[in-house]
């Protein structure tokens, strides 16, 4: 199984909870893990190396070039950083075909195994939609000339590699952030979106990207049916979205006993 993250310092230690989680509710899977990185130091990529060993798993390390995308345009607060997931094919070895993709936010509770098996076929993609009807008329109509008919989440995205040398330009990803950069809140989720749609899978998001946010929100819809009990059955992922994190001394999440004893597991004895 190949996983893949990108990211800065700032989430090695979310990084290692959420792997915690994926090796101890994953057991006898070999896990290979695959980091893009531009700015981590090379003592923190030593320490995690020897805390993935130590799960018996492996470490394969991708650095972006200081060059690299050197004149891709940014937006707002967001740096170069957000092409990563989106461009990781140039990057992964070529003998990769199948890789899936996890933000640090994310505590894995049940196997990903039938996820990570699932046939890709053509799709470039699989991921799962919030389908909650603000969120996707909102998103429609941001960008109503590129013809949306879901607003898919990019913090889970099992990518096919093959597909994705094949069909992913860099320069077209390029000139769509430079022309819409005034619009866009979530730059590599509105990229993912306006320009490849049409190619992803479709997921079940509560099996597979869980937003904790809403579990009073499917709770009630369910009419009492999707309760704690079934979520921790039933779900696979669960994806701490939005600004406030379970581990912010000020979060008080549904979910933060769960992240606060995955976290303990993860640095026992540290």
């Amino acid at each position: 199984m190949n996983v893949l993250v990108t990211l800065d310092s700032n989430y090695l230690r979310p990084l290692k909870v959420m792997l915690y989680s994926l090796y101890f509710n994953n057991p006898g899977e070999k896990i290979d893990l695959y980091l893009l990185h531009s700015r981590i130091k090379p003592e923190e990529l030593s320490e995690l190396e020897a805390y993935i060993n130590q799960h018996g798993q492996r470490l394969f390390v991708l650095t972006v070039g200081a060059d690299d995308f050197a004149d891709a345009p940014v937006v707002k607060h967001y740096t170069k950083e957000m092409y990563y997931r989106l461009l990781a094919f140039k990057y992964l070895p070529a003998d990769l075909d199948k890789i899936l993709y996890l933000d640090p936010d994310i505590l894995v509770i049940n196997s990903i195994k039938e996820l990570y098996d699932l046939d890709l076929s053509d799709w470039m993609y699989a991921a799962a939609y919030h389908d909650r009807l603000m969120v996707k008329e909102i998103n429609k109509f941001r960008f109503l000339e590129y013809d949306l008919e879901e607003y898919y989440n990019s913090g889970v995205l099992l990518m096919n590699l093959v597909r994705q040398r094949e069909l992913i330009k860099e320069e077209e990803i390029f000139a769509f952030v430079e022309k819409n950069k005034n619009r866009l809140i979530l730059p590599d989720q509105d990229v993912l979106n306006s320009l490849y749609a049409k190619h992803i899978k479709k997921i079940d998001e509560l099996k597979y990207n869980y937003d904790t946010r809403f579990y009073k929100y499917f709770r009630f819809l369910s009419k009492g049916k999707i309760n704690m009990d079934y979520v921790i059955k039933n779900t696979a992922i669960l994806h701490f979205c939005g600004k406030k994190k379970p581990w912010h001394s000020n979060y008080s999440g549904e979910f933060h006993s769960l992240y606060k004893h995955y976290e303990k597991l993860a640095f026992q004895g540290r």
